[in-house]
């Protein structure tokens, strides 16, 4: 018999690093989103750059005040995404901070329907879990997977996942159409995946 305990599952650690994230206090979160919005991005965008973000849930890190930062500062254009069907690719929908939002499939605030549609230049990502590779977990549905598909299919974009530290994890397990990440921005650190 072997010592080696088994390698965990991407549930086993997705569980463990949506646990880590839970137990944040709401101010150590709130913290954090304000850090990564005075960092700013690590790259130059251009003024009317669509910067595509998402509405929190749950425990996620808050990417609005980065988004107000670099529609403030930078000219960005702002889209968070529409829930199309479950198997699909999301959907992108201008939105301002002034903006009023409805309840989407699930659940999560999204731009009304009426909101035009675009593609995002810069795609700020969620996640559960990453690893130092640029890998990440997401939450089991697989929209960002077929995002990321879809969108290197039109154009040229730059993917960040907005994470607390406490999601970084050591290795995550890759599947085929798993894709690595181009930054990851946490409370203190930002990574670059684009030269590993």
């Amino acid at each position: 018999m072997s010592d080696t305990p088994p390698t965990p599952t991407k549930i086993e650690l997705r569980i463990a690093a949506l646990a880590r994230r839970t137990a944040l206090s709401e101010a150590e979160r709130s913290a954090a989103a304000q850090a990564i919005a005075r960092r700013g991005l690590p790259f130059p965008i251009k003024a009317g750059s669509i910067v595509a973000g998402y509405s929190p849930i749950r425990s996620e890190i808050d990417p609005i005040p980065l988004m107000q930062h670099l529609a403030a500062a930078k000219g960005a254009r702002l889209a968070l995404p529409v829930i199309i069907a479950r198997d699909e690719p999301l959907m992108f929908r201008i939105w301002s901070p002034n903006d009023a939002l409805v309840r989407g499939s699930l659940g999560i605030p999204e731009p009304a329907p009426e909101a035009p549609s675009l593609t995002p230049d810069v795609l700020l990502v969620p996640l559960a879990a990453f690893d130092r590779a640029g890998h990440r977990i997401g939450y089991g549905a697989g929209h960002y997977d077929r995002t990321f598909a879809q969108l290197h299919a039109i154009k040229p974009f730059i993917s960040v996942g907005v994470a607390f530290d406490t999601q970084e994890i050591e290795t995550i397990p890759m599947q085929p159409h798993d894709v690595a990440l181009d930054y990851v921005l946490t409370e203190t650190r930002t990574i670059d995946f684009r030269s590993i």
